[in-house]
């Protein structure tokens, strides 16, 4: 029987077990928001997992919406992912990148020459960013220039290339949790009257140029996708989420990804406070590997995965806390608590402490 300590292979990449970790944001990012030898340490340390899929990482310097986070677009940046790779590879474990834009989350103390975030219409999201010097609202994005929107599918290329070059195993396009290409996706910040704007079928565009754009320069069994359908995390929603992403998935079959990564829910809230959406509908539509993601737990993580409702599980907060995730699973050992006072600062405090289980 299939279960979660079962290979598999997603795409061009063998995993050893079922169990990725997902990605999360940390703000450990060294001078030049570069990797540096504590980050290496903290993928190294989680290498067990099948996959190991890393924190978002800025496609572009436009990319960044928050202090600290690594991007995949400059040499020291390159080097420092090579340090990451290296040592998640020497420990037996696979790693792909998650490749951001985050498009009008962000604020102009976070972009070069303090110019405006960009975004498909010029819309302000409800909030505030986190800059360098604290809190402070979000402002009105510039709308993209059509030949903009093409360009960028190149950047994201050469951003793939890059995670190539770093050593990675694949990369994952980031098209949710309301950043640039679900804001694209969404009616709520799609308000376009271009070719990438009004239908669906136009708010899809730019998502599937990305796609055929990293898949034809590193190969489409080394690339996987994010979507997030229903989550409102960064002031975001859609008139028809489902007939929108039916679409979507129905559309990106054609590439034969590595894997779909399937955030469902509303970020971090219950399941029984998720927004109605059918996910079973997407996985009966997709025909490739998926990934299900958000508030497993081991029991109904095997389940799914042994009902073939998911070909894998993500874990996010449970892998953050347990680096020994795997071993704990086996063993039906107690899992360390999360400590969330520390998610996004403390150096090594929270992040590479987690005590394993004892040998």
């Amino acid at each position: 029987m299939t279960d979660l300590f079962s290979p598999i292979k997603l795409g061009d990449i063998a995993l050893s077990n079922r169990i990725v970790m997902s990605s999360l944001t940390r703000n450990r990012a060294g001078a030049g928001n570069a990797p540096t030898d504590l980050v290496a340490e903290y993928y190294g340390q989680r290498s067990s997992a099948g996959l190991i899929l890393t924190e978002a990482s800025p496609i572009c310097p436009e990319g960044h919406g928050y202090p600290r986070t690594p991007g995949i677009h400059s040499r020291e940046q390159i080097e420092g992912w090579k340090k990451v790779t290296k040592a998640v590879h020497d420990a037996g474990g696979k790693i792909a990148i998650q490749l951001w834009h985050v498009g009008r989350i962000s604020h102009p103390d976070l972009q070069p020459n303090g110019a405006l975030p960009v975004a498909p219409s010029a819309i302000r999201p409800e909030g505030q960013a986190i800059t360098y010097s604290g809190m402070k609202d979000y402002v009105t994005p510039r709308a993209l220039e059509t030949i903009e929107i093409k360009a960028l599918a190149g950047t994201y290329a050469k951003a793939a290339e890059n995670a190539m070059e770093a050593g990675f195993d694949g990369i994952e396009v980031h098209a949710g949790n309301g950043y640039l290409l679900d804001q694209f996706l969404r009616s709520s910040t799609n308000r376009r009257t271009d070719e990438y704007g009004g239908s669906r079928e136009n708010r899809a565009r730019f998502l599937l140029e990305v796609l055929d754009s990293v898949c034809s320069k590193i190969g489409n069994g080394k690339v996987g996708i994010r979507l997030s359908p229903v989550t409102v995390f960064n002031d975001i929603s859609d008139e028809d989420p489902q007939g929108t992403f039916e679409y979507v998935v129905n559309e990106i079959n054609r590439f034969d990804l590595a894997f779909l990564d399937l955030l469902q829910g509303t970020g971090g809230a219950p399941q029984d406070q998720w927004l109605p959406f059918d996910y079973d509908r997407l996985r009966a539509i997709y025909k490739g590997n998926l990934i299900l993601n958000n508030g497993y737990d081991y029991d109904s993580a095997a389940r799914e995965v042994a009902s073939g409702k998911a070909d894998a599980i993500a874990f996010g907060r449970l892998l953050l806390a347990n680096p020994d995730l795997v071993e704990r699973f086996r063993r039906g050992a107690s899992l360390n608590a999360p400590d969330y006072e520390r998610l996004y600062s403390g150096e090594e405090k929270g992040y590479t402490d987690y005590p394993f289980l004892a040998a």
